[in-house]
């Protein structure tokens, strides 16, 4: 069966693509203390909100608390620390510090509460995926021999993200990992747009991850 030549040449400059479009990450840690999770002692991952237009993606905040769960410490999900202790977390009462945090804790109905739940530490991240440039076009026509693509648009995404433990026992931030990547997508389309992504934020996630699993898992 003979292939039309410019099907051909589409799967052809894909599979081309397909190399190019990869993902670079960059990962730093600083550590001054090591993990002690107690029986019945738990962990919640949090997103930063510092305000109406800004929040650490959910997925992200999820993703980052899969790593943890895969070390066997029990993660509270966020949505539910953050029903529990409302309105304390809202974004513009949420303790930005150690000290602010310290300060609510002499405050009786937040800090039995907070005995309740178990918690020994807070995982907050702060950070987005954001496009950084955008360059080509692709467009799309429908005509009497059908419908079709052509073109070739790419686009840089960009994901920068950190992590800090606090240990709520110690009242102290026992670690803080920083993860970076970026990556080029491609989207070249004759007559089938072939889309190449480029998954930035997923090797920042997988970054991040690593090192906390390595965090929690020390004895």
């Amino acid at each position: 069966m003979r292939v039309p030549q410019a099907r051909l040449r589409a799967a052809t400059l894909a599979g081309l693509l397909l190399v190019a479009g990869c993902t670079t990450t960059t990962i730093d840690e600083s550590r001054i203390a090591a993990v002690a999770i107690g029986d019945g002692e738990r962990v919640v991952v949090l997103g930063r909100r510092h305000s109406s237009d800004y929040e650490t993606e959910p997925a992200f905040v999820r993703c980052v608390g899969r790593g943890i769960e895969a070390t066997g410490a029990t993660v509270l999900p966020e949505l539910e620390f953050m029903n529990r202790f409302y309105p304390w977390f809202e974004p513009r009462t949420a303790p930005m510090s150690l000290k602010r945090y310290a300060a609510l804790m002499r405050m009786p109905a937040f800090a039995a509460r907070m005995q309740e739940s178990g918690l020994r530490y807070i995982v907050w991240v702060d950070g987005r995926t954001e496009t950084v440039d955008k360059a080509g076009s692709v467009s799309c026509a429908v005509g009497p021999g059908g419908a079709g693509c052509i073109g070739f648009g790419t686009w840089d995404d960009e994901s920068k993200y950190e992590a800090s433990v606090w240990d709520l026992q110690q009242t102290q931030s026992i670690a803080t990992i920083s993860a970076e990547a970026e990556g080029t997508s491609y989207m070249p389309a004759l007559i089938v747009p072939v889309p190449i992504i480029a998954r930035v934020r997923a090797a920042a996630c997988e970054g991040i991850s690593a090192q906390l699993r390595q965090l929690f898992a020390a004895p």
